[in-house]
């Protein structure tokens, strides 16, 4: 199935729009389209068509933007590289890449430099000279529109190919989650090179509003942005949303919410969210998915309407295209037209390797990873549980948890702690709070204080395997 190209529909519906804004420059859609399709062309004289992979070795912001589009009109699909790699962990990423693009020197398009693979042959037609291919102007659903690699919370990443459907299918869900303002104006502060941060430019494009991007979180940038930019949703994760609660934001006037994710939010940071008036919309999701499985919208309990102390509405119900199961053992499973076509086991399913549970109303609690449960003298414990109940002492900044060899107790329960600045604390009080929570068996049996922050993967997720 065909549909219209986004950029397209954007630039024609609301050319003056802003597509994209940084700190330095914006673009609107009429501008990006021009240069979007001016880039296009030039890709396609230089023998990239549809199916050719582009690897995107470029700094969030409009030129990314531009590459981008320029790709996905000619259906080349898009292999966005993490500048924080090492030179190997790069060449992995582009393995499979005809061509890279990097911000280096000039070009006779722009500012933007392109690295083809040793070995890559241009397209050619019948009588063998180079024939371009035609930039179109629709999308296939069914082509591989963007190859993503995971964040790598088990130290090895893998690439996964998402679909112009799957983008598309996402964005419905998503709006149809929180809302869509004509006016959006949502703030990304995530990687680009991720899916979280990828999925606010692709989705943007898709509603005609504007993506306000920032390269890297910086706490006074987006104080800054909170306060004069009219932003009205922002991404976050959970680390940087007690930054901006540290540095004292309070009811941020345009912002209808704040979509968090990257793992579970701390009730105790859900609280202070909600007495700063900040509207918190927590999301689970994950590369395999396209970005959002499930989302919590504005007006869950916990949020601003009807919010109450201590409220977890957790992550919220399935977006309205996609079903998640429970499997027997805990595991959450997902289907539906977000899900990249690969990355199904044969039952039909999405196995995310992660763990939760459905309350009555619907909505899905993410418990943690299976792979993290911790086996403790015959007993099972789950990690988040007792970083939730270690979360709620006000001298904690952030605490993981994680099972250590031990000759009696076969794992031992171990809380590495992280303390708020000027805070100080002895082990024997955090002992009791855990003590009157949790089980016995659940108590940490040693804690170890440390500076931090803890190590993360660039979506926010704990590197349990660096702490172990």
């Amino acid at each position: 199935m065909e549909v219209d190209g986004w950029l397209a529909r954007a630039a024609a519906s609301r050319p003056g729009r802003v597509a994209v804004q940084t700190p330095a420059e914006s673009i609107t859609y009429a501008h990006l389209q021009e240069r979007a399709l001016d880039f296009a062309r030039w890709l396609a004289a230089e023998g990239i068509g549809p199916g050719d992979r582009v690897a995107l070795a470029l700094p969030a912001g409009v030129e990314f933007a531009v590459a981008l589009h320029a790709c996905l009109l000619l259906g080349a699909p898009v292999v966005p590289v993490d500048l924080r790699l090492s030179a190997a962990e790069r060449g992995q990423v582009t393995a499979s890449t005809r061509l890279t693009i990097e911000a280096e020197g000039l070009t006779p398009w722009g500012r933007l430099t392109t690295h083809e693979r040793p070995g890559c042959r241009s397209h050619q037609g019948a009588s063998g000279s180079a024939a371009a291919p035609e930039v179109g102007s629709v999308h296939d659903l069914d082509a591989v529109a963007a190859v993503i690699h995971t964040s790598g919370t088990t130290g090895t990443a893998k690439a996964v190919e998402l679909t112009f459907g799957n983008w598309l299918w996402s964005a419905l869900g998503s709006a149809t989650a929180l809302g869509l303002d004509p006016r959006e104006r949502w703030l990304c502060t995530l990687p680009l090179a991720h899916v979280g941060g990828l999925s606010i430019l692709v989705r943007s494009a898709i509603y005609a509003t504007t993506a306000v991007v920032h390269e890297r979180f910086d706490t006074e940038a987006v104080l800054g942005a909170l306060g004069e930019g009219g932003i009205t949703v922002a991404s976050l994760v959970a680390t940087t949303l007690g930054r901006l609660l540290d540095a004292g934001v309070r009811d941020p006037g345009s912002l209808r919410c704040a979509l968090v994710g990257g793992g579970p939010v701390a009730p105790a940071l859900l609280e202070r969210a909600r007495e700063a008036g900040v509207v918190v919309c927590q999301t689970y999701g994950l590369t395999e998915a396209c970005s959002q499985v499930t989302t919590a919208p504005p007006s869950a309990p916990g949020g601003p309407a009807g919010s109450r102390a201590g409220a977890d509405p957790g992550a919220g119900p399935p977006l309205f295209c996609t079903r998640v199961g429970i499997a027997p053992d805990g595991e959450i499973l997902v289907r539906g037209p977000t899900v990249g076509p690969g990355t199904l086991a044969p039952d039909g399913w999405l196995h995310t390797g992660d763990l939760g549970e459905i309350d009555g109303g619907g909505c899905l609690h993410v418990t943690g990873r299976r792979e993290d449960t911790i086996v403790s003298g015959g007993e099972n414990v789950s990690p988040r549980e007792v970083e939730e109940v270690l979360e709620e002492h006000h001298a904690v900044a952030e605490a993981a948890v994680v099972g250590r060899a031990d000759p009696e107790w076969g794992e031992a329960v171990t809380a590495i702690v992280v303390l708020r600045h000027g805070a100080r604390l002895e082990p024997e009080e955090l002992r009791r709070l855990a003590a009157a929570r949790l089980a016995p068996f659940k108590v940490p049996k040693a804690f170890v204080f440390t500076d931090g922050p803890l190590p993360r993967t660039p979506s926010g997720k704990l590197l349990r395997r660096e702490l172990a």
